[in-house]
């Protein structure tokens, strides 16, 4: 009998770190053993509360946060114990848990593997003592080395690398290495991003020397270059990847693919609405096992809204987005809607169209946030 459950993406946030970086914005931060203990138990209630089996098959689950692996491996195996009980998996579900060098061990890896998580993602950042001391990160990489040999031996055969560029005092020469070095590993996936500076972290009340506009174009520019060398193909703006293990999560989330969130302050896209839960944390604890009242900011997505969405999301991606699927989605092309926009860009050679497809050209890449808000519609 045919399968007609609809797909749907799970994240679920550990808001738990050794120590803030000093970039960091996300909901993070160090606690003691009780709060772990006292959370994953509001987390597992959660997560039985939100329970969808009847209509929705899980597709893929991403453990991210703050840094999940500061649980234990009992703890991580406990909330994939509540997952499977809970929700309807498919066969080949990828699972991600992010981890943090310096926070993992060979049997802690171990029992995650065991227990179904079969993609970790690494946040190294970077190669260079240095940078990562000026970042925050509390590893070296000699630890990231050690990290990544023992989830290899643990049996993973997807991992991912986080790396960072236009970081202080970064030089191209640096940037390159830091990406030779890592892609000489052979992960089967990279995430290279640029730093952005974010109100209330404390590198926005320093005075930082950054690479020049010039230095950060040439960069990302190196990135594609480089990698494309070692194998990877560039997918998304940031990411890049093996053939076949390009994150199927996160293209999930640029698709508009159904997604739940779980834990504190997890957002979710469910049902024609987005939401995302309470981050306050004793509120959270107490009332984990009522959906309703932890969730907040419930907006009910109009028409026009999920428009908007399919185009800002979509470009991310370096296939672009797809005029028949526009089409199925919304009932009218996308020239209707979009016409004189599209025009505009490609006659700047900032958009490209190529078959069915609109994406971005490698020049419009770069000013893609001025661009995408042409995009906004009027409601």
């Amino acid at each position: 009998m045919r399968n007609t459950k609809i797909p749907l993406e799970l994240y679920v946030h550990i808001p738990f770190c050794v120590r803030k970086c000093q970039y960091c914005d996300f909901l993070s931060g160090p606690s003691d053993q009780k709060t772990r203990d006292d959370y994953v138990d509001a987390l597992c209630r959660e997560i039985r509360s939100i329970s969808q089996k009847e209509v929705y098959e899980v597709v893929s689950i991403f453990i991210g946060g703050g840094t999940p692996s500061v649980l234990s491996g009992e703890q991580l195996c406990r909330i994939m114990d509540e997952i499977k009980q809970a929700f309807i998996l498919s066969e080949d579900a990828e699972i991600t848990m992010e981890a943090n060098p310096g926070t993992v061990s060979p049997e802690q890896l171990k029992l995650c593997h065991e227990a179904g998580i079969n993609r970790i993602s690494f946040g190294l950042q970077s190669t260079v003592q240095q940078e990562l001391d000026m970042l925050g990160r509390i590893h070296t990489y000699e630890e990231f080395l050690q990290s990544y040999h023992w989830a290899r031996k643990a049996g993973f055969s997807n991992i991912n690398v986080d790396l960072m560029f236009a970081i202080p005092g970064q030089t191209c020469e640096n940037w390159k290495h830091n990406l030779e070095t890592i892609a000489e590993l052979s992960p089967e996936h990279i995430s290279a991003y640029s730093l952005i500076i974010e109100e209330g972290t404390p590198f926005a009340q320093k005075k930082l020397i950054l690479p020049t506009e010039d230095e950060e174009y040439q960069m990302y520019e190196d990135t594609a270059e480089i990698l494309r060398k070692y194998g990877f193909h560039q997918y998304e703006i940031s990411n890049y990847a093996r053939d076949g293990f390009e994150c199927r999560h996160n293209k999930g989330y640029w698709q508009r693919t159904e997604y739940l969130g779980a834990g504190l302050g997890a957002a979710s896209l469910f049902q024609g609405k987005r939401f995302s839960n309470t981050r306050d944390m004793q509120t959270y604890l107490a009332d984990s096992t009522e959906p309703e009242k932890i969730r907040e900011d419930v907006t009910a997505l109009s028409r026009n809204n999920e428009i908007e969405e399919f185009m800002f999301l979509g470009l991310r991606m370096t296939e672009g987005i797809s005029e028949r699927q526009f089409e199925r989605n919304f009932g009218c092309r996308i020239e209707d809607i979009y016409g004189s926009v599209l025009a505009k860009y490609k006659e700047m050679d900032l958009l490209e169209h190529t078959g069915e497809f609109w994406r971005f050209t490698r020049k419009g890449i770069h000013v893609s946030n001025p661009v995408l808000a042409d995009f906004l519609l009027d409601e």
